[in-house]
């Protein structure tokens, strides 16, 4: 794990190689990851079901997420954040495909 970085660093590589997680800090009950995305989206009928919670933050590009308890779903541009609780059901419906979708993801107890 590296002690420092750029989040928007190497963004074409992690579109080479598809949807990206980098765990950025791990500490107990806490973990910060960057996502980077590239048209990905959850699999049908594939539903997040977490032990813990995650704040998520959009950084760039463009998303959906879709939470099983709302009739429709969100849509995300750069600097919207979601504080979403464990086993709160949720799904990524689309993410941008022509540029990249980077997240910063913080998962906590």
């Amino acid at each position: 794990m590296a002690t420092s970085g750029n989040l928007l660093a190497s963004l074409a590589e992690a579109a080479d190689t598809g949807e990206t997680f980098e765990e950025l800090l791990a500490r107990s009950g806490f973990r910060v990851e960057r996502i980077v995305s590239t048209g990905q989206a959850s699999p049908p009928g594939f539903w997040y079901d977490q032990e813990v919670a995650e704040w998520v933050l959009l950084l760039s590009g463009a998303a959906q997420i879709r939470f099983e308890d709302e009739a429709a779903p969100r849509t995300l541009a750069p600097g919207d954040w979601l504080d979403i609780a464990a086993h709160r059901r949720h799904r990524v419906d689309w993410t941008d495909p022509a540029q990249p979708s980077v997240w910063l993801a913080i998962h906590y107890r």
